[in-house]
């Protein structure tokens, strides 16, 4: 396994901000505006998760800029880093209780007037509608200090947006909760007896905004759980050599402290402290927290373990090779926050929505005032009716919808071993109809063995093998390296290669002890004359078959199987079931491939594609009118990988491959796709329903409130179960297993 990296423009830094003060969907559209007309700045601010993700060019913009531009717009930001998780953390939790006191506060002083209302809405009407339960200067008492010290965030809020040139919830909020309390004065003021005052709307719509943005909080909290998780996974301390003159001594020190290279041990139940290679000592590894599966890993000299992982029942001695970001675990992290920061495209229409959203609900506001007051005739209705617009009329459902569940979501694909690098990869994933895959490392286990040398006459098997292993050694095939393993394995002495050649996709040519020695794949040495019908018998047989000649005569030739994986043939069929169409890309030939694709389950393949022709082979697949993904381990899989619309590679593949793909699949399980597609139908399910909530939430509450069916009092609390309503269906998410179609 490999940490996750980014490959980037070099040219450009990234930086990840944590953001305060934001309310609604409108704030983070326009904190992102002001960010992206900064010189070489590309941004993308992720509401739910109170983050601004920052590409920038250092040459043209520093940090400080970034961070002065966004105080400027009206909010807070700072550097966020793994270091300052724990800090944020406590600083929103201090913000969560602040916010919970003055709430019970608000309540308090709200619980009289909703009384009062609720004596209103007995009396059905007529003159005793208008009766005072509570004397109105009382009502004035307890209704100011919600309205101007509680509520106060929202005039700043609002104050701030409109310094910035867009409105956002806080002005909705403010401007309908200034309006029924300046009505309700002024009639208690000048004593008027026969107009009703609102009071109790001013002051229960603040206390119910303020509930529902502290159960958004909370739930808010839950979407980023699982990074959080991963986060404690790491041990604070490591139990580390330090050699003296006569001795070695077994210390504890903090785990920051260490760097490649130290001696590290690891006893019995203990949570490996960070990456590292076993030098001493046999045990097995949890692993399930990086990859999702359960069985333990055996561990011995040479292996490599992880951080964070569960040593079994031995004692391992190991050599850090990876600390602090370095880290398989901070990779993945890395990885994740990422990508919950990301947008879908799906979320374009909504950022296009909050950047109209708030003058328009102004304008239906006033529009719905001047007609009741028109056509009505009635001051106080027209007041409570265009109150009612403004309440309701929140643009942090429509906010919440897409970023909460891709959080949810990115997270889980993170506990089960699918780490998704955007979001645009994870909305892709579900539209896709074709899967290419490759065969070895992808569908086999990727470890082939040399099973059949096969003489052609009177020749010597031996000498077949030492050939072929020689001129195979400096190479970093597969095959090649199964070749080499056996000649060693059967005793033989190798020799050095000269004048070696590679032929990309074909084979090798060199010098071995004199003679010219060619080996390669069986179509390359057709092409070349060499009659070679002794090798169907092995292809037919599933063998990859290699082709040796030396000074110009056909030796014969070296069956190598590389065995399916126990889980492929389950993976293809739950691929089948979920209407994606598996395709099979091999450089290996046509029996071979034939018998892989009858023993996976897979109709379609292609055979002897080489490295460079799969890219075009995704591509002429595209040109269909189907989406594609791609499925790989290998460097010669990379330009695949980077052609297909969405692409998987095998965390135990190359790095080239990782870099080049949008889901890296922890687990060496083609299983690992179908979990990917699964997971993008699920979230984007929860998309869908949370959008539709959304909007289906303004399109009938704004005319119902403009219609004078709502009171404002109903449309606040409305506003606040919006907003809970939508995190908590996203939060369902979390029921969403692996293996699960």
């Amino acid at each position: 396994m490999n940490a996750p990296q980014e490959s980037a423009d070099s040219s450009r830094d990234t930086v990840e901000l944590a953001l305060g003060g934001m309310t609604c969907a409108a704030c983070a559209a326009r904190i992102e505006k002001q960010l992206n007309k900064l010189p070489g700045v590309e941004a993308a601010v992720n509401f739910a998760a109170e983050r601004a993700h920052v590409r920038y060019a250092p040459a043209e913009v520093d940090v400080d800029r970034l961070i002065a531009t966004i105080v400027k717009t009206g909010f807070t930001a700072d550097v966020s880093t793994a270091d300052t998780r724990a800090d944020e953390k406590a600083k929103k939790f201090a913000l969560y209780r602040d916010e919970l006191w003055r709430f019970w506060i608000a309540a308090a002083l709200s619980l009289p007037l909703l009384a009062q209302m609720a004596f209103m809405f007995g009396t059905n009407g007529g003159t005793a509608a208008h009766a005072d339960v509570i004397p109105r200067w009382l009502q004035l008492l307890l209704a100011t200090p919600v309205q101007f010290w509680i509520g106060w965030r929202f005039y700043v809020g609002g104050f701030n947006a409109l310094r910035g040139g867009a409105g956002n919830m806080d002005v909705l909020v403010a401007l309908g909760t200034t309006m029924a309390w300046a009505y309700s004065f002024v009639v208690t003021l000048w004593n008027m007896h026969h107009q009703h005052v609102y009071f109790e709307a001013s002051a229960t719509v603040i206390t119910l905004v303020l509930l529902g943005k502290i159960l958004e909080a909370r739930a808010k909290a839950k979407t980023s759980a699982a990074i959080e998780a991963l986060a404690k996974l790491q041990p604070q301390t490591a139990r580390i050599e330090r050699r003296s003159e006569n001795s070695v001594e077994l210390i504890d020190v903090p785990v920051a402290t260490l760097i490649p290279g130290d001696v590290f041990v690891v006893r019995a139940g203990e949570a490996v402290p960070v990456d590292g290679e076993v030098i001493e000592g046999a045990s097995s590894a949890n692993e399930s927290m990086l990859t999702g599966e359960s069985l333990p890993v055996t561990k011995g000299a040479g292996d490599r373990v992880f951080a964070a992982t569960i040593n079994g029942d031995g004692l391992l001695r190991c050599r850090a090779t990876g600390v602090g970001s370095h880290t398989l675990l901070a990779g993945i992290i890395r990885l994740v926050e990422e990508a919950q920061g990301s947008k879908a495209p799906v979320q374009r229409l909504v950022d296009q929505v909050a950047a109209i959203f708030v003058p328009v609900v102004v304008a239906i506001a006033l529009l719905t005032f001047v007609a009741w007051w028109a056509l009505a005739g009635d001051f106080t209705q027209a007041l409570v009716n265009a109150v009612a617009v403004l309440v309701i009329a929140c643009p942090c459902a429509l906010g919440l919808a897409t970023p909460t569940a891709i959080m949810v979501g990115t997270g889980q694909g993170a506990k089960a071993g699918v780490l998704i690098r955007n979001a645009v990869a994870l909305e892709l994933a579900e539209k896709l109809k074709v899967l290419v895959v490759d065969k070895t490392g992808t569908l086999t286990e990727g470890r082939p063995v040399v099973t059949d040398v096969a003489r052609v006459g009177a020749g010597d098997a031996a000498i077949l093998l030492q050939l072929a292993a020689s001129l195979e050694q400096g190479s970093t095939h597969p095959l090649g390296a199964a070749i080499v393993a056996r000649a060693r394995a059967d005793g033989l002495a190798l020799s050095t290669p000269q004048n070696v050649v590679t032929t990309a996709g074909r084979g090798l040519t060199g010098d071995v002890d004199g003679r010219r020695v060619q080996l390669g794949s069986v179509t390359w040495m057709e092409e070349q004359g060499w009659a070679a019908p002794e090798a169907e018998t092995l292809a037919e047989a599933g063998r990859s078959v290699v082709a040796v000649v030396a000074d110009e005569t056909l030796l014969g030739f070296i069956g190598i199987a590389d065995p399916l994986r126990t889980t492929s043939r389950a993976a293809v069929a739950r691929l089948n079931r979920l209407g994606i169409e598996v395709v099979m890309l091999t450089g290996d030939n046509a029996g071979t491939a034939r018998a892989v694709a009858h023993e996976a389950g897979i109709t379609h393949f292609e055979a002897e594609v080489l490295p460079g022709d799969k890219a075009a082979a995704v591509q002429k697949l595209k040109r269909d009118g189907v989406l594609v993904g791609m499925a790989g381990d290998g460097i010669n899989d990379a330009p695949a990988l980077a052609a297909a619309d969405v692409s998987f590679a095998m965390a135990a593949g190359s790095d080239v491959a990782m870099q080049a793909a949008d889901v890296t699949l922890m687990r060496d399980d083609l299983n690992g796709v179908a979990d990917a597609i699964s997971l993008s139908r699920a979230t984007l399910s929860k998309i869908r329903q949370n959008l539709f909530f959304a909007f289906i939430y303004n399109v009938l509450g704004i005319p119902l409130a403009a219609l004078g069916m709502l009171n404002p009092v109903i449309a606040g609390a409305a506003m606040a179960a919006s907003s809970v309503s939508v995190v908590s269906n996203s939060l369902l998410l979390r029921r969403w297993q692996s293996n699960k179609d």
